[in-house]
């Protein structure tokens, strides 16, 4: 059961509060108790910022009707990968999965993670994520679940034990973590070897020399102490962000149809763009505390400047190219699906280059 959140915190996803529903007992006996499960430690972002919250939300809204309990790091086994399937066949009843971490099944999604796609702001781009996944996902990949939400984190970010990258001859030789096809696709034509890892692996792997460094938003980096590993930090200058990874929190269709109208009423009144937006404003929040605490701390941070962003969206364009190319190949609309982002991502952002 969620016993703590703050107001402010509550506010986020109250805001998608439908007006006129049924009040409830203040002290009703719990109906039904929904299990979820995610991968990262209870100080991250996400389980702080947005599951925590959203927990709270439905038990208050519910009068208690609705017990959540959160379960962190995979407690209830299995691995980050598997937490899509363990959604849709019920082993628990709502969850936060990384489609990204089976490569291949969700094509469409990774519009959403093409370099240079999405905007600083991860409460904007998951707006436009969740507008994308409404044309071109949620009735056909994630047909078999319930889709509550979806979002992207804020700029990706790249940490190396070494020195910093400052040039894009500095990615040549190095050994880099990525979370999925798209940024290693990215990593490999900028010369380094990507190597694909959850992230709660990324810790261990770089302690052990196996990588060099890897890419991740600031967020996460003090929930996985990343920062006492790699002293080094390189931002991405411009408008939009080096790449991207797509988010999805999402329930049981059984145990959502299994639930009574009026409390089937309270999940849908906290789903949606708002509850995506929501979520993304978790990273957000995370990014700023995270740069702050890394900042004083005394590590080096560097942002590139805009000749070497420019060549790194001229590599970026190249991985497009060649994502748009595949999909067609499949039959899917790649070039629509990138022009959609794009358009998406513009207007809720408002406006940008891109």
């Amino acid at each position: 059961m969620i016993k703590q959140m703050t107001s402010a915190a509550l506010g986020l996803v109250v805001t998608g509060l439908v007006a006129g529903l049924p009040a409830t007992p203040a002290q009703a006996q719990a109906e039904v108790t929904l299990r979820c499960q995610h991968f990262l430690p209870p100080m991250g972002s996400v389980p702080r910022f947005f599951m925590e919250p959203w927990a709270a939300a439905i038990e208050e809204q519910s009068g208690g009707r609705i017990d959540v309990e959160l379960y962190p790091a995979m407690q209830l086994g299995g691995a980050p990968p598997a937490l899509y399937d363990q959604i849709r066949d019920g082993v628990i009843d709502c969850g936060w999965a990384l489609p990204a971490y089976t490569p291949g099944r969700f094509p469409e999604a990774e519009a959403m993670e093409l370099p240079f796609m999405t905007s600083l702001s991860a409460e904007e781009s998951s707006r436009a994520a969740w507008d994308f996944t409404q044309q071109y996902l949620a009735d056909t990949r994630f047909a078999d679940i319930h889709l509550i939400a979806v979002h992207v984190h804020g700029p990706g970010v790249i940490h190396l034990a070494g020195d910093p990258i400052e040039s894009t001859a500095d990615f040549d030789g190095l050994q880099l973590r990525g979370p999925s096809r798209m940024a290693n696709a990215l990593l490999e034509d900028l010369g380094a070897t990507p190597v694909g890892m959850p992230v709660p692996a990324f810790p261990e792997a770089l302690s052990r020399g196996v990588v060099d460094g890897g890419v991740i938003p600031w967020e996460v980096v003090p929930a996985l102490r990343v920062e006492e590993l790699a002293g080094s930090h390189t931002q991405i200058g411009g408008d939009r962000a080096l790449y991207n990874t797509f988010f999805i929190w999402g329930m049981n269709p059984d145990t959502y149809a299994s639930l009574p109208d009026d409390l089937r009423a309270i999940i849908d009144a906290n789903s949606g763009i708002e509850a995506s937006a929501a979520a993304g404003a978790a990273m957000d929040q995370g990014d700023d505390l995270a740069f702050d605490a890394i900042t004083a701390r005394g590590n080096t941070i560097v942002t590139l400047d805009d000749a070497v962003v420019a060549e790194l969206r001229e590599v970026g364009d190249a991985v497009t190219q060649r994502w748009i190319e595949e999909m067609e190949g499949l039959g899917l609309p790649g070039a629509e699906m990138v022009e959609t982002a794009r358009a998406l991502v513009d207007q809720y952002s408002g406006g940008g280059t891109n």
